[in-house]
């Protein structure tokens, strides 16, 4: 049945209903609607049909394809944990004039209104009846962490106060990035509100989300669930080339994240310990979401709160399993981190594809023995933290490390005597390029190196730093770094060639003045690399590397190749 028999009130108040399409950002299609209900759809729902509203597409929500997802008031929502619950879901299916329908309930009316053992009871009735829920506002900081760990929503809504802006901003883009992350580790779907602008629709695309509603989509959807159709902006900011919202890798000296981080005051136990024992320990301690199981200092397992007191609670648990040895209940494969870990495996940490890290946490060790016990939501603030720090220094054009966390990283590297190789990257005809485009076309050609650069360098091993204008600095700790150097080469002086006018393709290049104001010919821009190889105890300080790299940058500029390769204090190789 259409949505065009919703209750007759709704004709009084066009305002009280807001129904946006939601959009699928990897299909480009539009999959359902949200219907936002009048907040005064308390615990008496009406049930007299009548028709909706203009702005409410046609939309048969009976369909199997359907995405609906329906925000009643907080009132009703309450009532859901205190009726029965098939009774309340007839009316609130009546009050939309729907007999049947793959409903999805929002609950995010009830965050703020409810206490969270009311919200656990909204829950566990929408479940009883097999419904979907969603639970907005994620990146509110009114929200909380552990929560949603707990309750484990099918849909978070992400809320537009946090992502609009993100094409721009690379503080906003990281933060984005790590509540997305939070969202993929608890197993929900993600969707994004209150999208008006086109760069932001493809970045959020871009970092992991899936589905999105607002202004800019508004008018997607038609008539047909069947063959739906997505406004002209939108396919062309899905479909077009993406924005340049590239960041680095995680960059820096972060080998005090967890070291920053207080631990969990949790006792740990060994395997022999019995069930009894582990539940006066959790009844003792009502803060405590889990425990560890260590066996001659090395961490085993962890024995998470929530599952085990369901188990205990069973009927006769106590009498049959009660003296038995914990290992039954105990997670065998718990998500272990080492103290000095750096911080891509943290933010692996936080994509875990387990999501009981977030409500039990996680271990920390060190060398291997145990450390403590870390939480989710402090380890999701230190990252975000970080990031957000990192982008301070950020080049504003490329949003690569800038000279600050470029030292950072040299002088991490040289002390831990870890072998690297530091690639000083330069173009070579950019100026002439630069002086007869134009800055715009200029910066497009920064950006280019700049994603190629980052796309050549593995995330986890490698550093990508912009020192400014045309010069890049890979500090590179793959073994096959010669052979990314020489992608790096290839792919960027084929892709330049797309910058430049057919005239001046055809000429070969571009006439113009050098650095001394003489007019002479320019051939294509081109990439130059110099190698700088490092051992341990070459160096003592960032800015040795740094001289010795650019000498090789300058070597390289004069070569032919466009590789040289210089060992430190020695001649060319």
């Amino acid at each position: 049945m259409p949505i065009d028999t919703l209750p007759e009130q709704i004709d009084t108040d066009p305002l009280a209903l807001r129904c946006q399409p939601i959009v699928d950002l990897n299909r480009v299609v539009a999959v359902g609607h949200h219907l936002r209900l009048p907040g005064r759809w308390g615990t008496r729902l009406p049930a007299a049909p009548s028709r909706a509203p203009a702005d409410a597409a046609a939309f048969d929500a009976t369909s199997s394809t359907a995405l609906l997802i329906v925000a009643p008031g907080a009132a009703a929502l309450h009532e859901a944990a205190t009726c029965p619950t098939a009774r309340w879901t007839q009316k609130l299916l009546a009050a939309l004039g729907m007999p049947r329908a793959p409903l999805v309930i929002d609950v995010s009316a009830a965050v703020r209104t409810c206490s969270d053992a009311d919200l656990r009871g909204i829950v566990a009735a929408l479940r009883h009846q097999g419904l979907r829920w969603a639970i907005g506002q994620l990146g509110d900081e009114s929200t909380h962490v552990r929560l949603w760990a707990e309750l484990a929503p099918d849909y978070m809504l992400i809320d537009g106060a946090l992502t609009r802006g993100i094409a721009r901003s690379m503080r906003r883009l990281e933060v984005a990035r790590a509540v997305v992350a939070l969202g993929h580790a608890m197993g929900s779907t993600l969707i994004a509100t209150g999208v008006a602008d086109p760069d932001d629709l493809a970045a959020l695309r871009d970092i992991g989300v899936s589905h999105a509603q607002g202004p800019l989509l508004v008018g997607t959807a038609t008539s047909d669930p069947a063959t739906p159709e997505v406004a002209p902006a939108v396919q062309d900011a899905l479909h077009g080339p993406a924005p340049d919202i590239d960041s680095p890798p995680a960059q820096g000296s972060l080998k005090t994240v967890l070291r920053s981080l207080p631990m969990v005051d949790a006792p740990t136990v060994p395997w022999h310990t019995v069930n009894d024992e582990v539940f006066a320990l959790f009844e003792s301690r009502m803060d405590l979401q889990a425990l560890p199981v260590v066996e001659d200092g090395r961490p085993v397992a962890l024995i998470g709160r929530l599952a085990f007191m369901n188990a205990y609670a069973h009927p006769r648990f106590r009498e049959m399993s009660g003296r038995a040895s914990c290992r039954a209940l105990a997670n065998p494969s718990p998500h272990i981190v080492e103290l000095d870990a750096e911080v891509q495996e943290l933010v692996a940490t936080l994509m875990a594809s387990d999501p009981r890290y977030l409500s039990e946490g996680f271990i920390v060790t060190e060398n291997g023995r145990y450390a403590g016990l870390g939480r989710a939501d402090q380890l999701l603030r230190a990252v975000t933290e970080l990031r957000v720090e990192a982008a301070r220094h950020a080049n504003p054009l490329t949003f690569l490390p800038g000279n600050i966390p470029i030292s950072i990283h040299i002088e991490q590297l040289l002390i831990d005597n870890t072998p690297f190789v530091a690639c000083y990257g330069d173009l070579n005809n950019f100026k002439a390029f630069n002086d007869h485009y134009g800055y715009w076309r200029g910066d497009e050609m920064i950006r280019l190196l700049a994603r190629i650069a980052v796309r050549n360098a593995d995330a986890t091993r490698d550093f990508v730093g912009h020192i400014g204008g045309d010069d890049f600095l890979v500090l590179f700790r793959s073994a096959d770094w010669k052979q990314r150097c020489l992608r790096m080469i290839d792919q960027f002086e084929s892709a330049a060639m797309r910058l430049y006018d057919d005239s001046e393709l055809e000429a070969g290049g571009i006439e113009g003045e050098d650095r001394h104001g003489v007019l002479r010919f320019f051939g294509f821009t081109t990439l130059s690399i110099g190698a700088l190889l490092v051992a341990p105890g070459d160096f003592e300080d960032a800015q040795d590397v740094a001289n010795a790299a650019a000498l090789a940058k300058h070597e390289a500029k004069l070569g032919a190749t466009g590789l040289t390769i210089r060992e430190a204090g020695g001649p060319v190789v």
